[in-house]
């Protein structure tokens, strides 16, 4: 039956996010590979709900949402980002940040199209491009410091007809600078590259960092599309709640393309994600920042202590760290043997990387309720690796 598959899907396994996940439940381990964010959603996401289940929002909505979201969004993205898109013609609320990305790089590009994608890479950016039938070029950050090494970018920007640009990262946790950003905002320009960036984690910002959206920096409005969501600012990640912002000539498009797939967004999520975005305000913001940035002392400390020596994150909820005292071959095989020795999985560093730069980091999420953190911390000190 193999003649009936696709090639561009032949090589296409479950992530290893997922199956560390699975391998994990079956051992009665502390799952700190998915970044499920299984901390409690705010009540006023919660409070939206039955409200709009009893107000009867049962039928399919506009393709790229609810009026009342998109009002939303387009005050959020004013404020908190300095983005200025029309609600009517400049914004497409998405099935998750990825179904923004599907349908962005299905809507904009064409099969053969070379991508440029930064290493480490969020895996589900590269299997997406790779089914759309995309090429993507990779190009690493700087080993040590994980900065944004333009010239490294510019070598392999000559005939690529987009950039994907994930800030902060998953998994680096690395909050890029004006400074890295005007250069890209630069080279963009000079190469005629589309920029496709995932903000996702806008709101997870630690040590003073800010956020910049690259749709702000001087003419690069009409070539990004920037994708954000409430999956992880709500931890709502089973909802499936994303949108995206882009000048209209590129946000027509997409919409269509998002129609075409997904129909719609929820509409009993639109209609809660709405409420909740109206009555939050900066300090809610302000108060997550801050709790993750306790959450992240303390777990890089315990990994220190454990002898994985972390890259503390500048943002985002995950943590890469140097599994090499395991004294594994490959970071697969790290992975494993830290979660039969001490009852931890995280995702093996080779999902983050095409070639072996990743074979000596496990990635793992932080974004966790404090019990469940407490147990990760305790069994990292019990099992003395």
């Amino acid at each position: 039956m193999s003649r009936f598959i696709s090639d561009r899907v032949a090589d296409l396994s479950q992530s290893p996010i997922r199956a560390m996940t699975q391998r994990c439940h079956e051992l009665g381990g502390v799952n700190l590979g998915q970044g499920i964010c299984d901390t409690p959603p705010p009540p006023e996401v919660l409070a939206g709900i039955e409200p709009a289940v009893r107000a009867g929002h049962n039928a399919y909505t506009r393709y790229d949402g609810i009026d009342r979201l998109r009002q939303a969004l387009a005050g959020k993205l004013q404020r908190d980002n300095g983005i200025q898109a029309d609600p009517d013609t400049e914004i497409v609320v998405t099935q998750g940040s990825t179904g923004a990305f599907v349908a962005t790089i299905n809507a904009l590009l064409n099969p053969g199209d070379r991508v440029i994608l930064l290493e480490p890479y969020y895996g589900y950016h590269l299997n997406t491009l790779k089914v759309a039938g995309l090429e993507p070029v990779f190009v690493p950050l700087e080993r040590d410091t994980m900065a944004l090494d333009v010239a490294a970018i510019e070598a392999q920007a000559v005939g690529a007809r987009a950039i994907v640009l994930n800030t902060p990262g998953n998994p680096s946790g690395r909050v890029f600078s004006r400074a890295e950003t005007a250069a890209l905002a630069d080279l963009c320009q000079r190469h005629d590259l589309l920029c496709i960036t995932d903000e996702i984690y806008e709101y997870f910002l630690f040590d003073g960092h800010r956020h910049i959206s690259m749709a702000t920096l001087p003419g690069m409005w009409e070539r990004t599309v920037t994708m954000g969501g409430y999956s992880k600012t709500f931890s709502i990640t089973g909802w499936r709640m994303g949108y995206l912002a882009a000048p209209a000539h590129l946000a027509e498009p997409i919409g269509l393309v998002n129609d075409l797939y997904y129909v719609c967004t929820p509409s009993i999520v639109q209609h809660a994600v709405a409420d909740a975005i109206e009555q939050l305000n900066a300090d809610f913001y302000r108060q997550l920042a801050a709790d993750h940035q306790l959450r992240r002392d303390r777990f890089c400390t315990a990994l220190e202590r454990s002898g994985l020596t972390p890259r503390v994150p500048e943002g985002a909820y995950y943590v890469l760290a140097d599994c090499r005292v395991l004294g594994q071959s490959t970071a697969q095989a790290a992975a494993m043997v830290l979660l039969e020795r001490a009852g931890v999985a995280g995702v093996p560093g080779s999902a983050f990387w095409h070639d072996d730069s990743g074979e000596h980091w496990i990635r793992f999420c932080f974004g966790k309720d404090d019990a469940t953190l407490d147990q990760a911390m305790q069994n990292l000190e019990q099992a003395q690796l």
